[in-house]
């Protein structure tokens, strides 16, 4: 029974393969093509004391759009092509979708006396596309989303400069979220896609797209994903740029809260499910950052190992998850230091409930520690996050799980306890509570909280956080 397939990520685009459908109206034309009736194509302005290198950024996405656009509209206009009812069907055969998101963020530091040491966000997200039929194995997804807060707006989005306040990664922005061409034969097994792009792979430990946060991360990407071989699915590809959470908006322009991160960084994942016992997959991630210098520190090269499974035991199923991977420095990382990777999980499903235990290793050096900068990282090490940067000393995480189903309403419950890699010494424990209801597939209310108790004050200290939101799928 999978308890948190969707409260650690309330709009889980994995619960999705591809955008459900809308029954609103199809027209051909441009405006149907990029956003469900009629809705005004989303601008995307400087504000005031953007830098110009938010303006190159925004230009050279707009340049890749067009890139896009004019891939398909040179399809679509070839000779053999051009039958009206060709295509009529590929603009109007496809299918739009919207996605509403309201959510109330409360963050409290009793540890702390001084500000910034308390945020309240109330924020409300709406992401809206659409996606053509596919013509001669062609087809072009386009999705926008933007972010309005409500309300005064006390707390730190990183985006407002409003640093007497905690921080809440929820900036106010307008922005294109996925915008790809793909492509894939009728009869083939391979499917390319080029364009901004959603890229979770395995359980988003070292690739996700932080779908928790208001603006999820995608990726300015080609990918290439082949089911050809019997129970394999072969992943690989090439970013260039990593969209993140802060938005194009983002004050800083380099470092853990700038809003993109330029890069060429070559992906290979490869799954196999032909072996009863457990899934398997074996991966190698090459990230190579540009500049500014500050981001080469993120420059690694990973290789690693994951199996997850379940066997029946009587009427309930014992479940279990393995992975190790080695880290290295790589390209123009200033360091050389190698560290690696454990995670081990067991646990039981008797149908009624599910609880697991388990104990994950970011090993260090004592100065360089094993890192996941792309990675879905609010699912991991708690939903306070105080270890979205990895500590220099490692960090071991020894956590407890349990979930279960009452009168249809999910809930679930993890405890942590936190400590460094080097020597075992105590960072902190932390609570993480949570409930979801949803009505029908289109509509979900959650509830969540966690409560960080720090051992390794001033660098952490106590901190609560409370979570409420609603959420509507078209």
């Amino acid at each position: 029974m999978k308890y948190f397939s969707n409260t650690l990520v309330p709009n889980n685009p994995v619960a999705t393969a591809s955008p459900p459908p809308c029954r609103g109206r199809a027209r051909v034309g441009v405006e149907m093509l990029l956003f469900h009736c009629s809705t005004p194509i989303p601008t995307f302005p400087l504000q005031g004391g953007r830098s110009k290198i938010g303006a190159n950024r925004q230009s050279r996405f707009v340049q890749q759009l067009y890139a896009v656009f004019t891939a398909f509209a040179l399809l679509v206009l070839t000779p053999e092509a051009r039958a009206a009812e060709t295509i009529t069907e590929a603009l109007t055969g496809g299918k739009d979708f919207a996605n509403v998101q309201y959510r109330y963020e409360g963050v409290r530091n009793p540890g702390k006396v001084t500000a910034p040491n308390y945020a309240n966000a109330s924020t409300v997200r709406l992401r809206f596309g659409y996606e053509t039929a596919t013509f001669k194995s062609f087809a072009v997804l386009v999705e926008a989303e933007a972010l309005k807060t409500l309300g005064g707006g006390n707390y730190d989005s990183k985006a407002n400069g409003k640093t007497s306040y905690a921080v809440v990664a929820d900036p106010e922005f307008t922005e294109m979220n996925q915008a790809y061409l793909s492509y894939k034969e009728l009869d083939s097994r391979t499917t390319l896609k080029w364009g901004r792009q959603r890229l979770i792979l395995d359980n988003a430990r070292f690739i996700g797209n932080v779908g928790w946060r208001q603006n999820e991360q995608t990726y300015d990407a080609f990918t290439v994903v082949n089911d050809f071989l019997p129970d394999t699915k072969i992943t690989a590809g090439y970013i260039s740029n990593v969209n993140r959470v802060f938005s194009d908006n983002a004050l800083a322009s380099s470092g853990a809260a700038a809003g993109n991160h330029k890069m060429k960084s070559p992906i290979f994942n490869i799954n196999y499910k032909g072996w009863a016992p457990a899934e398997l997959v074996g991966y190698g991630y090459f990230l190579d950052y540009d500049l500014p210098a500050a981001n080469y520190a993120n420059s690694t090269k990973t290789y690693g190992l994951r199996m997850k499974g379940s066997t029946p035991m009587g009427s309930n199923d014992l479940l279990y998850t393995a992975e190790y991977a080695s880290q290295a420095n790589y390209k123009d990382n200033p360091s050389i230091y190698r560290v690696h990777y454990t995670f081990l999980e067991g646990g039981v499903d008797i149908k009624s409930a599910e609880f697991k235990l388990g104990y994950e290793v970011l090993g260090s050096t004592g100065t360089k520690a094993f890192s996941t900068p792309l990675a879905t990282l609010h699912a991991f090490n708690g939903w306070v996050d105080m270890f979205l940067t990895t500590p220099a000393t490692g960090l071991k995480d020894t956590y407890l799980s349990a979930g279960t189903t009452l009168a249809d309403i999910k809930f679930g419950a993890v405890y942590h306890d936190f400590r460094a890699a080097t020597d075992s010494s105590k960072l902190g424990t932390e609570w993480n509570l949570v409930a979801t209801k949803s009505f029908t597939k289109n509509y979900l209310l959650g509830a969540k909280y966690g409560r960080f108790n720090s051992s390794s004050a001033p660098a952490r200290v106590d901190t609560n956080k409370f979570w409420l939101w609603a959420e509507a799928k078209f």
